[in-house]
């Protein structure tokens, strides 16, 4: 039967109709009382990952979406299930995360009246998401969830909220005319750029810097960016959000950019003469902190007007990064510049002379964590990536002691998510999950902080039996290490104000799908990390708890003077 004139015994099979068609293959979630549509999930053979918390159900479902550059789907409940999955919907959005979420509202007829769980959904999260919307009678279900799709994916991709109220979620939904569909993507050839201020301010750089941000993530197929760079000799870092996007063992990568970026990388900085951002949003970790930022100028490119700054000189183009990438490397392959072709040979070699010292700086920090008791987080990562089999995706927190991952040593053989700007707690804990369901034959490891693994604690316990694979490597110091470090320096209590309880790190987990270690002895660490990957390797959930100094900071973050002494 033809998707015209079809019936549907309820909103939620017309809703999973719809998904199924778009490609959807699973949803997060922890639904409320309307478990009709589990059966609509199960009818149509979708999995549902079922979550014990309604903000872990949400980075779940961004985790996903940010590794696949798919459509991420969340179901939820309605009313305070809604507002506990608020900030999810902030990371999500400040990710630009392609996810649908599907709530439940109280029917038509009670509101205003006090209904159970009552509350304005729409009004609340529209300033979360790209859309939200209350479905107000049956006929409205289909087409307002394939608005839905479109513009959860954009561009540019974001979150975005559909309320399903009870008594439509209820009634008989007929579709008698077309079936709408969703746009088709027309694929333009970049052709010659027009000349102006951005190509012509890179035609002049000698030493520039190309950046990258988030939204190069998935749109930077066959390596454009790094020939971008190849061409220009330009030294290539990313913002936070931005790893992953560019292939981190190239020769003119330098790591992360702003408050995480080494001493001989902010030696870069401070000597170039353009920088060119591509589809970021400039955020404060990138433009302050520890790397002073350059009075030169800044072409700005990014297909969402929101993600152009006024806060910088230079040319702002409104474009797909990807499509002016191509444009200017073809204008530049028609260039015959002997000059140029020297100052990039000579900007380039000093790009490689910074990376040598990075190198050696990292071989330096592993002598000096060996000469330390206890297991360091150099020592660790160190051993994390000596151990990695095939593909892999690192999960970042943003903690104080996960930190570490954002620069050391200044690159990894794979991907990696971490969290947007905002750092939500426990986002890289639960992301995991939907990064695995992502990717499953890739190796996932969660680098966090404790704080954040009993964030989620619950729904990694509950996700192991049937959606396992995660490596947890949990950095203990009994709590919030930014803020007992602040509480530190302003000399406070610690007794009255305890944001660390230093000792035993958090419970272990039990279950024969999880493998939970605590790791203190340094010559067993490499064995320890390998036995973790192999249990993960079967399908199983692995935790390592390590104890961490507070001192061990990075020492990018030490020389920016940001951590409270």
């Amino acid at each position: 039967m033809t998707r015209a004139g079809r019936r549907y015994t309820d909103a939620w099979s017309a809703i999973v109709d719809l998904l199924v068609a778009n490609g959807v293959d699973t949803c997060f979630g922890l639904p409320g009382d309307d478990l009709e549509l589990l059966r609509a999930l199960d009818a149509a053979g979708l999995d549902l990952v079922p979550c014990r918390d309604q903000r872990n159900a949400m980075y779940m479902a961004t985790g996903y979406a940010l590794q696949s550059g798919r459509l991420a789907v969340c179901a939820l409940g309605k009313g305070p299930a809604v507002t506990h999955a608020a900030t999810g919907l902030l990371e999500a959005r400040e990710s630009g995360a392609a996810v649908l979420v599907l709530a439940a509202g109280v029917p038509e007829r009670r509101r205003g009246s006090g209904g159970f769980q009552e509350l304005d959904q729409v009004a609340v999260t529209t300033p979360l998401v790209r859309w939200a919307h209350r479905v107000g009678h049956p006929d409205r279900v289909v087409p307002a969830t394939v608005t839905a799709l479109t513009r959860a994916m954009g561009p540019p991709a974001g979150p975005v909220f559909l309320e399903i109220p009870d008594d439509v979620r209820t009634a008989e939904i007929v579709v008698t005319g077309p079936y709408p569909t969703l746009p088709e993507p027309l694929v333009v050839e970049s052709g010659p750029v027009v000349p102006g201020p951005a190509l012509a301010a890179i035609r002049a750089s000698r030493r520039p810097v190309v950046l990258v941000g988030g939204g190069m993530r998935h749109r930077n197929a066959d390596g454009v960016v790094e020939r971008f760079a190849e061409r220009l000799g330009a030294a290539v870092f990313t913002t936070a959000s931005g790893r992953g996007a560019v292939d981190e063992r190239h020769p003119l990568f330098c790591g992360v950019a702003g408050l995480y970026a080494a001493a001989p990388a902010c030696e870069l900085w401070s000597s170039c003469d353009l920088v060119v951002s591509l589809a970021g949003r400039l955020e404060e970790t990138v433009v302050e902190g520890g790397t002073p930022w350059p009075p030169v100028p800044v072409v700005q490119v990014n297909l969402d007007p929101g993600g152009l700054s006024a806060e910088f000189s230079g040319p702002r183009v409104l474009a797909d990064a990807r499509h002016a990438v191509l444009s200017w490397s073809r204008a530049l392959d028609e260039d015959r510049d002997a000059e140029h072709a020297d100052a990039t040979e000579a900007w380039a070699g000093e790009v490689a002379v910074a990376r040598k010292a990075m190198a050696l700086e990292v071989e330096a920090e592993l002598a000096r964590a060996a000469t330390l008791p206890g297991i360091r987080v150099a020592e660790l990562l160190a051993a994390l990536d000596a151990t990695a089999g095939g593909p892999r995706v690192l999960v970042q927190e943003n903690g104080l002691q996960d930190m570490w991952s954002y620069g050391f040593p200044f690159r990894v053989g794979g991907g990696s998510i971490v969290p947007s700007e905002q750092t939500p707690l426990g986002f890289g804990a639960a992301a995991a999950i939907g990064v695995k369901r992502a990717a499953p034959g890739h190796e996932v490891t969660a680098f966090i902080g404790d704080g954040a693994f009993l964030a989620a604690r619950a729904d990694i316990a509950v996700t192991a039996p049937a959606h396992g694979g995660v490596l947890y490597v949990v950095l203990c110091n009994g709590g919030y290490g930014w803020l007992d470090a602040q509480r530190a320096r302003l000399g406070l209590d610690a007794e009255l104000y305890p944001f660390t309880r230093p000792g035993a790190p958090p419970p272990v987990m039990d279950g024969s799908d999880i493998h939970c270690r605590v790791l203190c002895d340094k010559a067993a660490l490499t064995d320890e990390v390998l036995a973790a990957r192999r249990f993960c390797s079967r399908g199983g959930t692995a935790v390592l708890m390590v104890p961490v100094a507070p001192d061990d900071i990075l020492p990018a973050l030490h020389d920016a003077g940001v951590v409270p002494q």
